[in-house]
């Protein structure tokens, strides 16, 4: 039997928010910039279950989910634009690993 886990789509949808909100709202950018990383680890140790190849494009959407958020802010608003980039890296984890992990339990 599996300890439960928390689903790497809801970490990394939640570090993609966690960590904008605690920036945005502490005024501290570093700490904001931790939280974002710390749940980047947390989702990576069931993106690696998936595999290397998923884990690799995983770290990358991840990535460029923060990335792409500011751009899109300009555009569209803040979080809005947050909302939108968690809302993609989130299904993008589910369907590449928790769906893959979930079909090896």
């Amino acid at each position: 039997m599996t300890t439960p886990s928390i689903p790497s789509s809801a970490l990394t949808a939640a570090g993609l928010v966690g960590g904008y909100a605690v920036a945005r709202f502490t005024g501290v950018r570093p700490l904001g910039g931790a939280v974002l990383a710390a749940a980047g680890v947390a989702a990576g140790r069931t993106w690696v279950r998936a595999g290397i190849p998923q884990t690799a494009a995983l770290a990358g959407i991840y990535v460029a989910a923060f990335g792409l958020s500011h751009p899109l802010a300009k555009r569209i608003g803040a979080w809005p634009s947050v909302l939108t980039v968690a809302v993609a890296a989130g299904a993008a984890s589910h369907v590449l690993a928790d769906a893959a992990v979930a079909a090896q339990d």
